[in-house]
């Protein structure tokens, strides 16, 4: 009997009373719930602005196949709530050994580099993000801020986390231009059809 697959989803929103309510990452998370329900996955939640056990966060990373990251992108990150689960679930799969055994390197062989400790391989981690940014601030040199840098690269502090336990890191997922741009609704209609895409990878 094939063994139930496993994913899941991580939704940081932080709510701002008046400003932002959390609709879009809502949207996006719940298109995702409904994909994976429809291909027989077990769906893992975590709503991280609601409370989480840090113990049962752990768990839920061993029994995952595929994190998913649900998150706007508040000042170039996840919003600070997002951090603090990390420091609290990661440090409790370190310290449990279970998602990763130290940082890799090993006094007896020089050859195991830093950030090869990881127990999680053939696991699969991606990120979802909205934006406030348009897509035209990434990928060109000749823009002043972020001077021809990617998402990968703005998301590298999230990503390096996973891959330091083991995880291959999926192709990001973005909307951008949440407030002056037009392309929420394509943007969520293409949605399962990344999700296709990335389960082929």
């Amino acid at each position: 009997m094939q063994k139930l697959k496993k994913v899941l989803l991580i939704d940081t929103h932080l709510t701002y009373p008046n400003w932002t309510e959390g609709t879009l990452n809502n949207s996006f998370y719940q298109i995702a719930k409904d994909f994976f329900n429809s291909k027989s996955y077990e769906v893992l939640e975590t709503k991280v602005e609601k409370g989480y056990n840090t113990e049962e966060e752990v768990e839920k990373h061993l029994q995952a196949d595929i994190v998913i990251l649900q998150t706007p992108v508040n000042w170039f990150g996840a919003p600070w709530i997002y951090k603090k689960y990390v420091d609290e679930v990661f440090n409790r799969g370190l310290n449990s050994k279970k998602l990763l055994i130290g940082d890799g390197r090993s006094r007896d062989d020089e050859s195991k580099q830093y950030g090869s400790g990881g127990n999680m391989q053939g696991r699969k981690f991606m990120i979802c993000a909205t934006w406030n940014a348009p897509a035209e601030a990434f990928n060109n040199p000749s823009q002043n801020l972020l001077q021809g840098k990617n998402t990968s690269d703005v998301f590298l502090n999230i990503t390096s986390n996973y891959r330091f336990c083991g995880y291959d890191i999926l192709p990001d997922y973005n909307c951008f231009d949440i407030y002056k741009g037009d392309t929420i609704e394509k943007d969520l209609e293409n949605y399962p059809a990344h999700l296709v895409k990335v389960l082929s990878l």
